[in-house]
């Protein structure tokens, strides 16, 4: 079904008292239809068109659309925009029968025993992108846009017929009448529809779906754009006629005929320049560029010497996209010069082959091979092109590696919308990457395990930051290690969606196992301290409590704090008194009222009906120097550590202050909780070596939490059960032999 309008029965029939019916609509007639593609086919298969043409209109009978117009006038309108791109009849059926599946009782099945295997499957396809838009967004963005590329990829037909639907229903989306509805199709075309048209080459396609878009999210800036390109229009038209006519006499004085003609940005492309250059309308010099059509590639070359001749060029503005075509096919000779009465001129010299293919990328194809009319992709290589699916493979490529929606679909819009840098590798092999992209793009182009391993490079044999720009004909000399290394912030390194997707993987899978580490560690210390062994214990009914697939995910679980370590305990021994329940018991008793925390604490000028609270901001523990001050609600007293930085808000208020110490009670059998902040080294492994040597300590870890992520570090605060102070010395001394740990200290205030 079309975005434009869902398929819906028609009213009844007009009476003698209601308003003239409206004109017939204009869509092509069946022979006109036939006509059009005979122009380009005459072997096409007339009697397979002409019953999927009177199929189409019988299917879908009276159903109308928001225009009002019958509804099989779309499918007919789809396959006449496919004509002018001279597809195949194959093509042009699966365009006419596009939405029969959709919106009538028909199915797979039936289309393929009626027209055959193959227009079955291509109608399928297009069935299956078409049921993906009535998704909701959130869900289409993420997985839906997955099967998208999956399925377009298999068979380019597929989403040339979608483009084309597209298209047709942008044509006619001003029918809506929910402009957040017509805002939304009109996004969804420019960020999905038309870089896809880009990517396969469809120049003229992705320039009308940017257009009908730009109308629809961005009228007043559109309407501004055009208003002043009127003026210019008027302006400098009659001598944008001269410089076409001078180039053209130059051409010709050298024995080079040649077709010379000025074409004008859109305004859609003028509004992304001004956005991504920051710059005004006045400041933009390439509003008007000239074409040049020569007649062969040798040509073009010749054409530029003559231009160059003339006129000055302007330094950095050249670009040979003749021996170094673009990812999308794209061949042309680009050049900038200072041209007659001193108007910069930009300049595209190319060939009428290659203007066609620039135009209508993989759809300029289509020709005679062998007696039948497809796609030639032999004789497109053979003429220095490339595969037409290469670029959605690597889009497959970035599919590959999932991610959440947000993600998916960013690492897809960069792969879409980027230009190009070509670059090599040592060999001599020519790798083309997104303008702007960095060495570690390079090295995941290459491979993924190369940019995994990546530590260093070397561009034109010198050693680089990661974070330099790549330019044209740069050599990078990738430097791996013997193990990969990913730190999280290469992500800033990149800009191609198959660099950050694969780094993205990489550091998901790495916090995992950490993760499962952590998780394991801190079981096999609890069970420990029980007496008991985590390899003794049969985890089947623990997975079964916290629903749970396998030990791996009871790690992970435990390792992220969604389960507890006591928790796990527990289930496996229910009832169990060991030393490990019994602290915690002791450190709740600390935590209550009055009556337990005397057990602990003693002092002078203690009332009675005064209730002790151990302040969270330093959490005192057996040995700590404390000091109590009042709540001035009276609702209670809150004991501090004597160097804790809260105390600096009494300091005049003596009155508060209280005198406390420990008592040996709470020395010999009390449990208490206090944070360490501690910055370690971003390595595998480290994490889990933390977490032991806090356990072979005799401390308990109940929570950790890990920020500040950098390169070659990151900070965690843990926090720890221990018995006293010193005790809580013993694990700090202990972290701090350990190499991979930077600094760790207690946490204050």
């Amino acid at each position: 079904m079309g975005t434009e309008s869902g398929a819906s029965s028609s009213v009844a029939p007009a009476t003698a008292t209601e308003a003239p019916a409206k004109p017939r609509p204009k869509f092509l007639r069946q022979y006109e239809l036939i006509e059009r593609v005979h122009a380009y086919d005459p072997t096409a298969d007339e009697a397979l068109l002409n019953r999927a043409y009177v199929y189409a209109m019988r299917m879908h009978g009276s159903q109308t659309r928001a225009s009002g117009d019958p509804y099989y006038a779309h499918p007919i309108e789809v396959a006449g925009i496919l004509t002018e791109y001279r597809l195949d009849t194959a093509t042009i059926v699966t365009a006419l029968l596009h939405d029969v599946i959709e919106d009538t009782p028909v199915t797979k099945e039936e289309i393929a025993k009626l027209f055959g295997e193959e227009i079955g499957e291509l109608v399928e396809g297009v069935t299956k992108l078409s049921k993906l838009e009535l998704q909701a967004e959130h869900m289409r963005q993420a997985e839906n846009l997955r099967k998208f590329i999956l399925a377009i990829s298999k068979d380019v037909r597929v989403l040339l017929v979608k483009l084309a639907d597209r298209l047709h229903n942008m044509r006619t989306l001003h029918f809506i009448k929910n402009q957040a509805k017509r805002e939304r199709i009109a996004r969804e075309t420019r960020d999905i529809y038309a870089p896809l048209a880009r990517n396969i080459g469809c120049h003229r396609i992705c320039i009308e779906l940017e257009e009908l878009s730009f109308q629809h999210t961005n009228p007043v800036a559109r309407d501004a754009i055009i208003r002043r390109l009127d003026v210019l229009r008027e302006e400098q038209g009659g001598a944008v006629a001269l410089v076409s006519q001078e180039i053209s006499a130059r051409l010709e004085s050298s024995n080079l005929p040649a077709r010379v003609f000025g074409r004008e940005k859109s305004p859609y492309s003028i509004w992304r320049k001004l956005q991504r250059k920051s710059i005004g309308f006045s400041q933009m010099s390439d509003i008007y560029a000239f074409r040049v059509i020569v007649d062969s590639e040798e040509d073009c070359y010749r054409a530029l010497g003559v231009v160059h001749r003339a006129w000055s060029s302007v330094p950095d503005r050249f670009k040979d996209y003749i021996s170094t075509p673009k990812r999308n096919n794209y061949r042309s000779l680009h050049t900038t010069v200072v041209g007659p009465r001193g108007m910069r001129i930009e300049m595209q010299i190319r060939t009428e082959s290659m203007d066609r293919v620039n135009e209508e990328g993989v759809a300029a194809h289509f020709r005679y091979k062998d007696a039948s009319y497809g796609l030639d992709l032999e004789g497109m290589e053979a003429a220095g092109g490339r595969d037409p699916l290469a670029n959605l493979r690597q889009l497959v490529q970035v599919l590959e590696h999932g991610g959440d929606s947000e993600e998916l679909v960013e690492h897809a819009k960069l792969e879409m919308f980027l230009d190009q840098v070509f670059v090599f590798t040592p060999k001599g092999k020519l790798v083309s990457l997104p303008r702007g992209a960095m060495p570690l793009d390079f090295a995941y182009a290459v491979h993924t395990s190369v940019g995994d391993t990546c530590i260093g490079v070397k561009i034109n044999g010198e050693l680089k930051p990661l974070r330099t720009p790549l330019v044209n004909g740069d050599v990078v000399e990738v430097v791996r290690g013997s193990k990969p290394v990913v730190p999280p912030d290469w992500r800033s390194l990149t800009v191609t969606g198959r660099a950050r997707s694969a780094i993205r993987r990489h550091i998901r899978q790495t916090e995992k196992e950490e993760f499962l580490r952590l998780g394991r560690a801190s079981l096999e210390q609890v069970f420990e301290r029980a007496g008991k062994k985590l390899k003794d214990v049969s985890l089947r009914p623990i997975l079964e409590r916290f629903v749970l697939e396998s030990d791996e995910a009871l790690f992970d679980a435990v390792g992220r704090g969604r389960v507890s370590p006591s928790q796990v305990l527990e289930t496996a021994y229910p009832g169990m008194k060991d030393s490990e329940r019994e602290a915690a018991t002791a450190r709740r008793k600390i935590e209550g009222g009055q009556e337990a925390a005397r057990l602990y604490v003693r002092g002078g000028g203690l009332t009675p009906g005064v209730s002790l609270h151990f302040a969270h901001c330093c959490s005192p523990v057996p040995g700590d120097r404390i000091v109590g001050i009042l709540r001035e609600d009276g609702e209670g007293l809150d004991v501090h550590t004597i160097d804790c930085p809260r105390l600096a808000e009494y300091e005049d208020r003596e009155e508060l202050w209280r005198d406390l110490n420990w008592t040996p009670e709470a020395e010999r059998s009390t449990i208490s909780l206090t944070r360490l902040h501690a910055t370690i080294q971003n390595a595998p492994g480290v994490l889990g070596l933390v977490c032991t040597i806090i356990g072979e300590a005799g401390g308990n870890i109940v929570n950790l939490r890990m920020h500040h992520r950098q390169r070659d570090f990151f900070d965690t605060d843990i926090d720890v059960e221990v018995r006293d102070a010193k005790h809580l010395t013993n694990i700090q001394a202990a972290l701090r032999a350990c190499p991979s740990v930077e600094t760790v200290d207690r946490t204050r205030g």
